[in-house]
């Protein structure tokens, strides 16, 4: 049946579904509204998103991802069945085969964690790939030749790095740095510099419109709305683009270090191969202004960011168990 096969994005900020013959299908935020006197779930991805930070008492709108693993498993059940649901709808009897990716860093406990979560969203056969795999795949990269590839993956919880050769890692490092500490360095910056207390909304508006890690171009302004923590009313201020390359600097600094020791730690023969290739940037992470100029200012490595960098990971995803088709019973 030709939807057997699904490739999920199990992603900290939004979850994306990938079906064979299809392309990506289904790209929600990983969040999900329950209502804590019943125990029900009222709404899941974008309608649970938008209730973030504004719901009642008994509602409360959580994210079951913390920093690319499972924090809360019945949860993340529930909301993965959802989202198989949404993809494929009800035309198959035949349980999918489902490849779920992880951030190259997780334990074997995270691993299982979410293997039984699949399972029990109703796979037939769950396989479970490595983010930055995944994206070389989903960014059109040739993985199996002896060939050195440096990816740098940057999601919402966590940025996975890897030199990647003949269809694995050879180096790869992952920290829990990515865009969601984007948003928190900017929330954190307008409380220090302008008292004002902004939600999580607001600050990934910021970064998106006007937010940069390397000052090139012209200053860019943008209107922000939040709290004054003098007063304790509405107030706008207007922030600037310059503003927030201060505000993202330590932050970046972290992934950019990572990336450094990664290089290291890389094989000369391999090493020699990046610096010919370049470094490939991928995730919803690597859309931030300037990234590209900062990492190749720093490494001296001409830095690409490919060419749909939220979807690379779950095409990959695709790709891959599309690719497990000649081995395993596909009709």
């Amino acid at each position: 049946m030709a939807y057997s096969d699904i490739g999920i994005d199990l992603g900290t900020a939004s979850i994306l579904v990938y079906i064979k013959g299809k392309g990506v299908v289904l790209k929600e935020p990983s969040v999900v509204a329950f209502d804590r006197d019943t125990n029900t779930i009222k709404a899941i991805g974008e309608n649970a998103r938008l209730m973030l930070g504004r719901t009642p008492g008994n509602i409360v709108a959580v994210r079951p991802l913390r920093q690319g693993v499972i924090s809360d498993y019945r949860v993340t059940e529930q909301m993965m069945e959802h989202f198989i649901r949404k993809a494929i709808g009800h035309r198959t009897f035949r349980k999918p085969r489902i490849a779920v990716c992880v951030p190259s860093g997780v334990t074997e406990v995270e691993k299982k964690a979410v293997e039984d979560a699949a399972y029990q969203a109703g796979a037939r056969e769950v396989y479970i790939i490595e983010e930055p795999i995944a994206a070389a795949i989903g960014a059109g990269i040739d993985i199996s030749r002896p060939c050195g590839n440096l990816i740098v993956d940057i999601g919402g919880g966590t940025s996975d790095i890897a030199v990647i050769s003949l269809g694995g890692s050879v180096v790869s490092a992952s920290i829990k740095v990515a865009g969601d500490d984007f948003d928190e360095a900017l929330v954190r910056y307008l409380r220090k510099k302008h008292n004002l207390l902004v939600g999580d909304r607001s600050a990934e508006d910021l970064k998106i419109k006007v937010g940069t890690c390397w000052r090139s171009g012209e200053e860019e302004f943008m209107d922000v709305r939040g709290r004054d923590l003098v007063t304790g009313l509405p107030k706008t201020i207007s922030v600037s683009s310059y503003e927030t390359e201060e505000a993202l600097r330590d932050t970046v600094n972290q992934i950019v270090e990572t990336i450094h020791s990664v290089l290291e730690k890389t094989p000369p023969e391999l090493a020699a191969d990046i610096s010919d290739r370049g470094i490939v940037l991928t995730g919803g992470g690597a859309m931030l202004r300037g990234l590209e100029e900062l990492i190749h200012d720093r490494t001296g490595i001409n830095t690409v960011t490919a060419e749909d960098p939220m979807t690379c990971v779950a095409i990959g995803t695709g790709k891959y168990i599309e690719s497990l088709s000649g081995f395993g019973e596909d009709n």
